[in-house]
């Protein structure tokens, strides 16, 4: 290495005689992915004697070696704001939040502000850069209304590592609904591809071909007389909407969820009105993602948070307990 951004190979011996560039830079730089790698070839930054590689199926010979520029980090286009986000843990690689319902993890167009990614600008100074940017790397993601516990990465490896662990599906993951009804059985697994509705293309559905495998365990840890019940998931997988879309597939909708249920109400003459009206127009889906469990990238050590439930979930129950 030259300095903090030039990278020397080794001399290619005939072991990697013919293989392919982002395949043998890969390998010399594991804690670059392969494709940033690829970027970086396409922009002109992998050189061989003085002439630039540009071609990422570029057939590697015996005896050259390669120099690997890494692009000085930028600022990032999100600007940092300081915003009310509690930050359960931080050092080095990673930064583990709490993050309140109502906040978007990441700008896109109608909400390009006010989001977690802004507020982690602000918070975070020691951002060694993404992909060149520098700014923190989502691992993963919950909805705007769900609240909870999430883990972003503060550097390529830190991202890397993080994002080979929720692929391999080895991330503990426990959130909590409060649902319609009382899911049957009461504890179970529920399976089924998740893709695209092609009905209403903001949900995504159970599909029967395509999509992607998800797999939902749950179990329902209190019965609210019936007409409402908190449930614990326990996610193997990780898809867009992946509990509200399983949950529903059973019929038993997440209050509050103005998405996947609209006409679902609780009518019970038993209970009060004003009551009733607080269940039936919660103001967000009741989900909240309870405890994440992972390996630290750097210690290899396996890592835990856990967040209490929040104000309004909390009073929700409350509720439903005096029915």
């Amino acid at each position: 290495m030259l300095d903090d951004n030039i990278f020397n190979t080794p001399i290619v011996n005939k072991d990697f005689k013919g293989q392919r560039i982002d395949k043998f830079l890969s390998f010399c730089f594991p804690d670059i992915s392969r494709s940033q790698i690829q970027r970086l070839i396409a922009s002109g930054r992998v050189i061989c004697d003085d002439i630039t590689i540009g071609d990422n199926a570029y057939k590697i010979k015996e005896g050259e070696s390669f120099v690997l520029e890494l692009p000085e980090a930028i600022d990032a286009v999100p600007q940092p704001q300081k915003l009310d986000l509690p930050i359960l843990y931080q050092d080095d690689d990673i930064v583990v939040v709490n993050k309140p319902a109502g906040m978007v993890v990441h700008p896109a167009p109608g909400a390009w502000d006010n989001t977690m990614v802004n507020a982690l600008l602000f918070y975070c100074k020691d951002l060694s850069g993404i992909g060149g940017v520098k700014r923190p790397g989502i691992v993963h993601r919950i909805d705007k209304e769900t609240s909870g516990v999430l883990v972003v990465a503060k550097n390529d490896m830190a991202h890397k590592f993080l994002c080979e662990q929720f692929a391999e599906h080895s991330i503990e993951r426990t959130y909590y609904a409060v649902v319609f009804g009382v899911p049957t059985p009461t504890k179970g697994t529920i399976t089924g591809n998740i893709g695209r509705s092609s009905y209403d293309r903001k949900k995504m559905t159970v599909v029967e071909k395509g999509g992607k495998p998800a797999i939902t365990h749950y179990e329902v840890v209190q019965n609210f007389k019936g007409v409402a019940s908190l449930v614990k998931c326990n996610l193997e997988t990780g898809r867009t909407h992946q509990i509200r879309v399983h949950l529903s597939k059973l019929g038993n909708n997440l209050l509050g969820d103005k998405l996947y249920v609209k006409s679902k109400k609780i009518n019970e003459k038993s209970i009060d009105e004003e009551k009733r009206r607080f269940f039936n127009n919660f103001t967000r889906q009741a989900l909240h993602a309870q405890s994440l469990g992972f390996v630290h990238p750097t210690t290899k050590e396996k890592i835990f948070f856990e967040t209490d439930m929040p104000e309004d979930m909390k009073h929700l129950i409350d509720l439903l307990q005096q029915i």
